[in-house]
């Protein structure tokens, strides 16, 4: 399999899910910065012309955080990605899809990219402080979601911790204070193995 993916982006969930089944796979980095995401190569493989895709063995590729992350889980359930009971299981994905729909998506992808949405300096002014509200609003309703709790996803890291993590990382490097509950789940996955690798090779 190949991940195309960003450095520092979304699509560093993935990357986590990808290490921690340890399945083998290459990784295609996209400089979303330089535009790349735009190039025709990309757009052969994914014309939506964003991160993350997943080109897998059969030559199909498959596009979203959600339906890849989902995809992997039920691929390779020897990872413990997801509960395996339905109420769970769903309980699981209500909490990933919180997470990318409304911290992600309408928090920090306008506090991160203002300019997307609107023209006006001051207009993004407006657009970013209420991206942050939003992203840290969220946060600390994940942080209710998690508890004293290590995962969300049940016994181990899974589908919901990748996308919390790299909305988590997100917060860290724009200095938002974390409840002490997302402060432990992050310095918990810093420790992991498979997340280590995953930054290293987002950075590189």
């Amino acid at each position: 399999m190949q991940l195309f993916h960003a450095p520092r982006s979304c699509s560093l969930g993935i990357r986590i899910l990808l290490e921690e089944i340890g399945v083998p796979h290459q990784v295609a980095m996209i400089d979303l910065s330089s535009g790349q995401q735009r190039d025709a190569a990309f757009l052969a493989v994914n014309p939506k012309g964003k991160v993350p895709a997943l080109l897998r063995d059969d030559g199909t590729v498959l596009t979203e955080f959600q339906a890849i992350a989902l995809w992997l889980a039920w691929r390779f359930p020897e990872a413990g990605l997801i509960p395996s009971g339905s109420d769970a299981a769903a309980r699981v994905i209500e909490a990933m899809e919180f997470i990318v729909g409304t911290v992600h998506m309408r928090g920090f992808a306008l506090a991160l990219m203002p300019g997307k949405f609107v023209s006006s300096p001051s207009a993004q002014e407006e657009l970013r402080a209420h991206g942050l509200r939003v992203a840290t609003d969220g946060l600390h309703h994940v942080s209710t979601l998690l508890g004293k709790t290590p995962w969300l996803s049940g016994s181990r890291p899974g589908v919901a911790d990748a996308a919390l993590f790299y909305v988590t990382y997100w917060a860290k490097a724009l200095n938002i204070d974390l409840p002490a509950a997302l402060g432990s789940f992050y310095d918990q996955m810093l420790k992991r193995p498979s997340v280590l690798r995953a930054i290293d090779a987002s950075v590189a």
